[in-house]
């Protein structure tokens, strides 16, 4: 009797684990294709390639947007540098923003580790595989975030979560050359805001003195000085800010920050537009991304030389 029993628990807990469906089953392949097809066609999506760089295995659909260089394909060992924006099929997850959030500057073997799809890193090296190269990539559930999503908070939340088995939408633009890049993001913003009056410096960033100066003592490398000033993403979100006069040096503030307030005097308001390089470059900073590109904003107040 006892081994009868033993029998009927086995069979019914086989067959328990046999329904249950996770991320390994071979239907998930599928069911991501049949998805992804669905997305295709109600966004209308056109020029869309299935990848066959391992054996159509993978189950990533792709566009090739811009082709940048045709040489020296990335490989694993590579440091890659790109902006993406995202957002799941489903729309509860739509990340934009390229310019202050959405950056990646590392070993392309290391973009799964670092928090990344499997999916994506894949598709860096597989598909876009060259510097410069923009495209847009539908990554398969399997290879995103699998059952299990990624984020916090309920799988209903708006842009806190990426749901379980979502399907993923990137566009991915790998930076070929961080100064030519942070150049034209700067162009762009200024062409956007319809700012005039801009000079760019012989190193690069780009300033216009809005008020000048009344004072006689110029702000030189060795001053310290007040200053009323706000420091802005190029989305025009504010990150840093002061109304009542902080007391600065010249050897206290970014390199770009340090430059363009050299020669003011008392009164002088300027703003600067900075690449990356002149802000704080590909470390970045507590809030602040890597490879970000700013804007300040200065009102000196008084000078001590």
């Amino acid at each position: 009797m006892r081994k009868i029993t033993f029998a009927l628990l086995f069979l019914i807990t086989a067959g328990l684990l046999s329904c249950r469906k996770t991320s390994d089953d071979p239907n998930i392949a599928q069911y991501d294709n049949t998805n992804i097809q669905n997305y295709i066609k109600a966004n209308g999506l056109t020029g869309m390639v299935r990848d066959t760089s391992d054996g159509d295995t993978s189950g990533i659909y792709y566009q090739i947007l811009s082709q940048g260089a045709t040489t020296n394909p990335i490989a694993y060992s590579d440091t890659v540098k790109f902006v993406f924006t995202l957002k799941s099929f489903d729309g509860k997850y739509n990340s934009v923003d390229s310019l202050t959030n959405n950056h990646f500057d590392g070993f392309a073997g290391h973009i799964n580790q670092s928090g990344y799809p499997k999916g994506l890193q894949l598709a860096i090296h597989n598909i876009v595989k060259y510097k410069g190269t923009r495209a847009r990539i539908l990554i398969p559930s399997r290879l995103a975030y699998g059952v299990n999503g990624y984020g916090s908070g309920s799988s209903s939340n708006t842009n806190t979560r990426i749901a379980g088995n979502q399907c993923l939408d990137y566009y991915v633009n790998v930076v070929s050359d961080q100064n030519l890049y942070d150049d034209q993001i700067i162009k762009n913003y200024i062409a956007a805001n319809s700012l005039t009056g801009f000079t760019k410096s012989s190193g690069g960033f780009y300033y216009k003195v809005t008020i000048p100066g009344t004072g006689t003592d110029p702000i030189d490398q060795y001053s310290t000085f007040t200053a009323t000033y706000s420091g802005k993403f190029l989305t025009g979100t504010e990150f840093d800010a002061n109304t009542t006069g902080a007391s600065l040096s010249i050897d206290g503030v970014v390199t770009g920050v340090a430059q363009g307030l050299q020669g003011l005097t008392t009164g002088a308001a300027v703003t600067l537009l900075l690449p990356s390089r002149y802000g704080y470059g590909r470390a970045g900073t507590t809030g602040i991304a890597g490879n970000t590109s700013l804007r300040f904003d200065f009102t000196i107040v008084t000078i001590t030389n």
